[in-house]
């Protein structure tokens, strides 16, 4: 019977000590009618190896957990943004005005990271990205090593940010790693989590779709309709609308005016950049009707190095602790 209570304990030690972080959420910002909320997905497996066939050559090696939109941005909130805070404070965001539940298109690189800033301070977090003057558009510059969260491999992003821009690493991780595939965790070609073409849709959520290959007047898809997910249960990953990476298109994020990466292809292009070797360029301040975005979600804070067992953990052993000294004495 002892050794019955002394594994119970270790179980119950390891229930109560493992981390396992989730995004999975659905997250609220803003306030009254201008509320609007943003589904986050989690993706896992961190350290996992990068890929040495796509582009950019190694990719999608992420080394923590975090969460992705599971959505495009859409217009509405953006309009939401520009009603709580943008046009009060001079910082308003321009867009494409084709309905509320399609992806903010025409919306530049500093329009969004202005945008994910308010994501953070709204909710008591630090600004993700360093802009030093009023106006929407304008380049940020890079923190540095006197500002608190400063990081010296990427001098783009605040450390202390949870809400950001996804990485050219992110995002590709996001869209193309299968931790599940058949022989062994590993990429694929599409982010439908295969190596073959999707199914071109003009609309949808059908598995291994996407959409693209439509005419140019058809537009883009409500981003709740883009095509099926990835391997992950991300939605839009390849098609609809392209995408903004955080970073630099030269990967130095040197620059607050450097060409940032765009990747995913748009509702009218062919497959050719759905592809994981398919990737390019934008002017951070430039911006076009085929291009949107979406948002990442990081750890508030590292998990402890050695993590303590809850007082439920801490409580039970000392209840088993009791029934262990009680046998003992009728004995």
């Amino acid at each position: 019977m002892r050794l019955f209570f002394t594994r119970v304990a270790l179980a119950l030690i390891v229930a109560g000590t493992a981390y396992a972080p989730s995004f999975a959420a659905v997250v609220s910002f803003g306030s009254g009618a201008n509320q609007f909320s943003m589904e986050f997905v989690t993706i896992g497996n961190p350290g996992n190896a990068a890929d040495t066939t796509g582009s950019p050559n190694p990719a999608g090696a992420v080394a923590y957990e975090y969460g992705i939109g599971k959505f495009e941005v859409s217009e509405d909130m953006i309009t939401k943004y520009n009603a709580n805070f943008g046009t009060d404070n001079s910082l308003e965001i321009t867009k494409d005005t084709r309905g509320t539940a399609k992806p903010a298109t025409s919306v530049s690189w500093n329009e969004a990271a202005r945008f994910v800033n308010w994501l953070n301070t709204s909710t008591g977090n630090q600004a993700a990205y360093k802009f030093t003057h009023n106006f929407s558009n304008g380049d940020i510059v890079l923190w540095t090593s006197g500002d608190a969260g400063y990081d010296a491999s990427n001098p783009y992003r605040n450390s202390l940010a949870k809400y950001v821009l996804p990485s050219y690493n992110e995002w590709y991780k996001a869209a193309y790693y299968d931790p599940n595939k058949s022989g062994g965790a590993g990429y694929w070609n599409y982010a439908t989590g295969r190596n073959s073409e999707p199914t071109a849709v003009a609309s949808g959520t059908g598995a291994r779709t996407a959409v693209y290959s439509q005419p140019n007047s058809q537009g883009p898809a409500d981003v709740d309709q883009a095509g099926g997910l990835s391997p992950y249960g991300v939605m839009g990953l390849g098609g609809n609308v392209r995408e903004r990476e955080e970073s630099s298109f030269d990967l130095a994020n040197s620059s607050g005016s450097s060409s940032r990466g765009i990747r995913g292809g748009s509702w009218s292009s062919n497959s050719i950049p759905l592809e994981s070797e398919s990737r390019t360029n934008g002017n951070a301040s430039g911006s076009d009707s085929s291009t949107g975005f979406r948002v990442v979600s990081l750890p508030s804070s590292a998990p402890p190095a050695v993590p303590e067992p809850s007082m439920m953990v801490i409580g039970t052993l000392f209840g088993l602790g009791g029934l262990m000294a009680k046998r003992r004495m009728k004995k």
